[in-house]
């Protein structure tokens, strides 16, 4: 590696704001935040989502395709194809 252009890798700590969760994760962000964990200081950075709060991670997400778009038009819309004329 050419010295000099290499960002620093670096123990960084992450907290997911929404589960409350904090992670201590190797990284080059950039940050000038800084909090003492697990006794020491460490370059602190916040996330919104992360494996511990996003859906598909945590089993909560919900499913909507679980069958072919043509049998959920014939549920919707079946009733009008099969009724007689008069």
């Amino acid at each position: 590696m050419k010295p000099g252009i290499h960002p620093e890798y670096r123990p960084v700590v992450f907290h997911d704001t929404s589960a409350d969760v904090y992670f201590k994760i190797g990284s080059t962000i950039k940050t000038e935040r800084v909090i003492e964990f697990e006794g020491e200081t460490y370059p602190y950075v916040t996330l919104d989502v992360s494996s511990q709060s996003h859906p598909y991670y945590t089993g909560k997400q919900k499913t909507f395709a679980t069958e072919g778009s043509a049998a959920r038009f014939k549920a919707r819309f079946g009733g009008f194809l099969n009724a007689k004329r008069s």
